[in-house]
């Protein structure tokens, strides 16, 4: 089919082409002059000849020299020709063509027909029938708050009240795709502008429950995941045929005449943000700390209180054994006591008193000078010589020594 309309107008415009010519000889100066003659040409005439033009054009033949005017059948069957030619020109305009990704809507007589795919397509020519191509497959956007531009700011859409009663300036563009092309043409006389006006409604209610902080900072993709939800539901229900794929915040800011004065409080937020920080990590430094030195300590109160009651237990348990075995042998065991006894107690002294009974005289023993010396020695190191006892104190305990032998005997 695609080839016979290409055929068709092939010869429409070689005809148009022919009668072009014919009308603009008609221009030439010489084409109704009659020789030997210098005034106008005679209208009759030129007639006359634009007949014999005619008639040569669509073939007919004129009998003997022109003034004999042509048999109506002819004069008929030429002007058919040319009304066919009118027809098939004005059936020829019903074609067109729907390229991938559009749809083809047919109106009869403004009403609803048909719709129709991808393809070359024919309807009955206009005034009868119409056909509206749509690109269903464009992904069309719309700017709310901004046109082309962030700076190009349009204040009335761009300024919204927050549940805190704060203003923000919020900007955002939303992209969208045809879902139904006939309730795209139907349903609404300027869809595009029920999706501006169905998101400019969806994120002022959105920003009308929030807060101020949360609109800027942290929920900016909640607010645009609740603006896209919220403008589905009111573009189906209007059947406006608009399917929205994404919503993008580009801007969420504090009007520019208070921009000075939330920068100076966000700044003092984070100052008392950083501080609450390092006050937490301060404490989480300190308390488990203090956590486990009171644990500590109770650890270590219930073990002295254990060690207390056990060696108190084994102190009655022994007591208990000295009085079985003391009831056995009273002497023995008061001997073994005090010996005990002695033995504990000078084992914690250094001086030593030794009562003779023979005579009155003490002899007494340095051993705190000995031990003294003793343990100076072992502390040093095994390369490091070995201090020497000073000589006088030793001669002098040694000559102390002698004299008490002497006395004695």
């Amino acid at each position: 089919m695609l080839v016979h309309v290409r055929s068709i107008r092939d010869y429409l415009k070689a005809r148009a082409l022919r009668l072009a010519g014919v009308l603009m000889s008609l221009n030439d100066p010489q084409w109704g002059k009659r020789p030997g003659r210098d005034g106008p040409p005679d209208l009759d005439e030129l007639w006359r000849n634009f007949n014999k033009k005619l008639d040569s054009l669509f073939g007919r033949r004129g009998g003997g020299n022109g003034d004999r005017p042509p048999a109506t059948g002819r004069r008929f069957g030429g002007a058919g020709l040319l009304s066919g030619l009118i027809v098939a020109v004005w059936l020829a305009s019903g074609f067109y063509i729907v390229q991938e990704g559009q749809r083809g809507i047919v109106l009869r007589f403004g009403k609803y027909l048909e719709t129709t795919m991808p393809g070359p397509r024919w309807h009955l020519p206009y005034p009868m029938e119409t056909a509206e191509v749509v690109n269903v497959a464009q992904v069309r956007t719309v700017e709310v708050g901004y046109r082309n531009n962030v700076k190009s700011k349009v204040i009335k859409e761009s300024l919204m009240l927050t549940d805190d009663e704060n203003i923000v300036d919020v900007q955002f563009a939303v992209q969208y795709v045809l879902k139904s092309p006939t309730d795209y043409l139907f349903n609404s006389r300027v869809p595009d502008e029920s999706v501006l006006q169905a998101a400019e409604t969806a994120i002022r209610e959105i920003v009308g429950k929030s807060s101020m902080d949360f609109v800027i900072f942290e929920g900016r993709a909640d607010v645009a995941a609740q603006a896209h939800k919220m403008m589905q539901q009111i573009l189906d229900r209007y059947g406006t045929g608009i399917n929205v794929s994404k919503v993008t915040m580009q801007n969420a800011q504090p009007p520019e005449q208070v921009q000075a004065a939330f920068d100076d409080a966000v700044k003092a937020g984070q100052d008392r943000e950083r501080q609450k920080n390092e006050g937490q990590a301060y404490a989480n430094d300190v308390i488990p700390r203090a956590r486990g030195n009171a644990a500590r300590l109770i650890q270590e109160a219930e073990g002295y209180r254990q060690r207390v009651i056990e060696q108190a237990e084994g102190d009655a348990a022994r007591f208990r054994q000295v009085v079985s075995e003391y009831n056995k042998a009273p002497q023995v065991t008061r001997d073994r006591l005090y010996i005990d006894a002695m033995q504990q107690i000078m084992s914690n002294t250094s001086k030593v008193l030794i009562d003779q009974k023979a005579g009155n005289n003490l002899l007494y023993l340095p051993l705190d000078k000995i031990m003294q010396m003793s343990g100076a020695a072992a502390s040093k190191d095994a390369g490091a010589k070995p201090e020497t006892t000073p000589e006088p104190s030793t001669a002098r305990s040694r000559e102390a020594f002698r004299s008490r032998e002497r006395e004695v005997r």
